[in-house]
């Protein structure tokens, strides 16, 4: 769709919060320039997430998930995406986490080439999160960025940082402080609305973007969306346009059958898709949520070795290198074990496991969440990837049906898979309502990914009934009543992240785990009990 050459003309958006101390950020014309994102966006949104719904009302009744007939001309036709800018040619390695000032110099000095500053899954959007993070954003693109530790210690950003890549909210998630003419925006276009604002030019005169990362998108539409609020902001800033970078997470069930399609409609900036597993695994639970015969096994259980998984990584390695796109690997999420050399051994293997297939797979580069393993990563891709990016592996071997797509694993359900999921679920939900995104439990790094993953699984094996575990017990409501209110006794008498909201996150989850419909998202519901 073209993008109107007038400009909008428009009122400021109404802020339902308290402002003080953010006035540099939540300027009159910032505000301005929020509305006319809204205004213009905010119609297909609605329709785009009516469709989300009917989908899924066709996948509860039966259906499944598919390649689309109507768009096969574009997946069998000869087209590439536009040329990668330089500050992305080599990816090798990628850093993410929350928008928390500390972090994000660590983050910038890590080592990696790039760091995505997350204000989705690893953020809880309470305004004053949002907003912090607009500020230390802001003044990382300056170079003013800097933070003293309570103990004294200062942190400032190196010379050479990791290119800076920003991650706003999925169309799906409200931001309830901002309203335009009574409506509430989107959360996607206030985190990106005001970054874009008050750093574009920045950026743009050092060669460095503006780049985002766009996640949660189900089709091709939501793509053709954002090509178009991009282009909007472009030309409402007086950029060129194609300045603006996106690069697109594939972690979805289904966009994993979109991906030429999702190329194709940012073909003028997308520099590549993501493996986005943990969502992916996610999505696969929520989409296939009334089929019985598509349950998975204990989340430890379900690898990137596994067909659905392995083929859908391989697929987006054949579909962007044929398309001069990269393919990003995913989330390593193991974390640093202190004081157990041989724990911590065994889980730096697990990271250079699965750096190893990635690399070997074709992936021009991979994610993780901790500082300490970006050397474990980026030593696996410069033994094996000695160039910038692995375009020239094309993956032609690669065959991916829908069936081999949507198949599920096998395994088991154990007491302890159980178990544990209803402690991630409890303390990560528990944590996100005190205000944080990221939370290391049984040293992973848990975020909503994950909770998602656990909370969608108890809701499935409790539902779908005559399930049993391991020890051929049964699988019941009574049982996760029983786990919760375990966890939440000891989470309560604690001083782990989230003591203080424990009893408030039981609540949460057992409504959801009781209810006849499993919810689309854990975080729509807790953002309405969220500071």
């Amino acid at each position: 769709m073209a993008v109107p050459s007038e400009k909008f003309v428009s009122t400021p958006a109404q802020i339902h919060a308290e402002t003080r101390g953010y006035e540099d950020i939540l300027t009159p014309e910032a505000l301005a320039f929020l509305a006319r994102l809204h205004r213009y966006a905010e119609p297909r949104r609605q329709q785009l997430l009516k469709a989300r719904a009917q989908r899924q009302a066709r996948y509860d009744a039966g259906a499944l998930p598919d390649f689309r007939a109507d768009t096969k001309a574009i997946r069998e036709s000869d087209w590439n995406v536009a040329t990668i800018p330089a500050a992305l040619q080599d990816r090798r390695v990628e850093i993410t986490g929350p928008v928390e000032r500390k972090m994000i110099i660590n983050a910038l000095n890590s080592g990696a080439k790039v760091f995505m500053a997350d204000f989705e899954d690893s953020s809880a959007p309470s305004f004053a999160n949002q907003l912090d993070g607009q500020v230390n954003l802001r003044d990382a693109v300056s170079g003013t960025l800097e933070y003293r530790s309570p103990d004294g210690k200062d942190y400032r950003v190196d010379a050479n940082p990791a290119v800076l890549v920003v991650r706003p909210r999925g169309w799906h998630l409200p931001e309830r402080h901002v309203s335009v003419d009574g409506e509430t925006m989107a959360g996607a276009l206030v985190d990106f609305g005001l970054y874009a604002f008050h750093n574009a030019h920045a950026l743009h005169a050092r060669d460095l973007g503006p780049y985002f990362y766009l996640p949660k998108l189900e089709a091709m539409e939501e793509a053709v969306l954002w090509d178009d609020v991009l282009a909007l902001a472009e030309d409402d800033l007086g950029l060129p346009i194609g300045t603006i970078k996106a690069t697109v997470l594939i972690e979805t069930l289904p966009a994993v059958f979109q991906m030429h399609e999702i190329l194709h409609a940012l073909r003028n900036r997308v520099v590549g898709l993501n493996c986005g597993r943990w969502d992916y695994i996610f999505s696969y639970l929520k989409t296939l949520r009334r089929h019985r015969d598509r349950l998975l096994p204990d989340r430890g259980q379900v690898v990137m070795t596994v067909p659905f998984l392995k083929t859908y990584s391989e697929l987006l390695i054949q579909t962007c290198h044929r398309r001069g796109a990269f393919a990003m690997g995913g989330m390593a999420a193991q974390i640093p074990i202190k004081g157990d050399d041989a724990a911590n051994e065994a889980a730096m293997a697990k990271v250079r496991a699965d750096k190893l297939r990635e690399v070997q797979a074709g992936h021009d580069g991979t994610w993780v969440a901790h500082p300490a393993l970006v050397a474990v990563a980026k030593d696996i891709f410069d033994r094996h990837m000695p160039s910038s990016n692995q375009l020239h592996i094309k993956r032609e071997d690669v065959v991916a049906d829908r069936d081999t797509l949507i198949s599920p694993c096998g395994g088991t359900i154990s007491r302890s898979g159980f178990d544990n999921n209803v402690e991630v679920a409890l303390r990560y939900t528990a944590a996100w309502l005190e205000g944080l995104g990221c939370v290391p439990i049984h040293n992973l790094m848990e975020d909503a990914a994950t909770a998602e993953i656990a909370r969608a699984q108890l809701w499935q094996w409790v539902h779908h009934g005559s399930l049993e575990f391991t020890d051929h017990a049964p699988i019941d409501i009574a049982l996760f009543d029983h786990a919760l209110a375990t966890h939440t006794h000891r989470l309560r008498e604690s001083t782990l992240p989230g003591a203080k909201r424990a009893d408030d996150a039981a609540h949460l989850l057992a409504s959801l785990t009781h209810a006849e419909q499993l919810s689309d998202f854990l975080t729509l519901p807790a953002y309405e009990k969220l500071a």
